[in-house]
């Protein structure tokens, strides 16, 4: 019989490493918002929005989750900016414990296959790779969804199969249950309330690159990139000044916009979001600066921050 000791004894730590992994615009993003309890990486409906390795833990119980939010997988254009995109991805996944490999309930293409592909090379043959069937509320025939799933078991030996929407809590929650008996017991990488391990530099950054995607819309190419110039403490005010860099005159026009009313309202929705997300106040001015071919080229590549 176990003593009073033994019976209350506390469950032991687990911490392990999530890859979130999949073809851009699969709701990578939302879903590791979802899963840390705060928005840390941006979304917009352009492809290529999420283009760093960005880190988020959520600590249930005696289990620390890190997930790492991996830009999405690029098989279009073979730029510098693309080619350090897929190397960040691939790296990605040296460390891991657990693979989620995410992609839209109902649906896998040439895309999806190509990242399919990359998890079933030798660095990975003995991590369990876990399928998430994303934004299942999009389905309208879910009768439909059981023949796609076997054929997604003739694909790969999948650990676990996962229809789930970000959108839901109970389908989150559930994610998390799956998840966790695949972590070892080994002591947390990090404090209990920690929630990512990017900067309020880097998220300043990234806060002001989703409003400019998600007021250009199209119309604005994808190789344009947000570089904090300035970034100053003064109590409880945030000094940020951010430079919106594109390729074109014409796209710094667009940027712009008709008597700088697109920049002003660029500049006003992430300064709003900011002091949500900072509970402070923000002073932040915007230049926008026009660097040719900065997305072919190594050497900016690097001074903008990307690995």
């Amino acid at each position: 019989m176990n003593s009073p000791i033994e019976a209350d004894a506390p469950s032991p730590q687990r911490c392990g490493l999530i890859a979130i992994v999949g073809r851009p615009n699969v709701g990578k993003s939302t879903l590791l918002n979802a899963l840390v309890g705060q928005k840390i990486s941006i979304t917009s409906r352009k492809a290529q929005t999420t283009r760093h390795r960005i880190t988020g833990m959520r600590t249930l119980g005696a289990t620390q989750f890190v997930f790492v939010d991996t830009p999405g997988f690029q098989t279009q254009r073979s730029s510098a900016l693309n080619r350090n995109l897929n190397k960040t991805v691939v790296a990605s996944l040296g460390d891991v414990d657990v693979v989620l490999f995410v992609v839209e309930a109902g649906r896998f293409g040439l895309d999806d296959a190509k990242v399919l592909a990359l998890l079933q090379g030798e660095h990975l043959k003995d991590k369990p790779v876990l399928l998430v069937a994303n934004k299942l509320d999009a389905v309208k025939r879910r009768n439909d969804m059981l023949p796609w799933l076997r054929g997604m078991q003739d694909r790969h030996a999948f650990a676990e199969y996962v229809p789930m929407s970000s959108k839901r809590e109970a389908d989150v929650q559930r994610l998390f249950g799956i998840v966790e008996k695949y972590l070892p017991e080994q002591p947390w990488l990090y404090d209990e309330e920690a929630l990512t391990d990017r900067s309020d530099r880097f998220l300043a950054s990234e806060i002001v690159r989703e409003k400019l995607f998600r007021l250009t819309g199209d119309e604005l190419p994808y190789s344009c990139t947000v570089v904090i110039d300035k970034y100053e403490e003064e109590g409880n005010l945030r000094r940020i000044g951010a430079s919106i860099v594109v390729e074109r005159d014409a796209h710094k026009g667009m940027v712009i916009g008709e008597g700088g009313e697109r920049l002003k309202r660029i500049g006003s929705e992430s300064r709003q979001e900011l002091e949500k997300l900072l509970g402070a106040k923000v002073f932040l001015e915007l230049w926008v600066k026009v660097r040719s071919g900065w997305a072919d080229d190594e050497a900016h590549l690097r001074s903008y921050g990307y690995e």
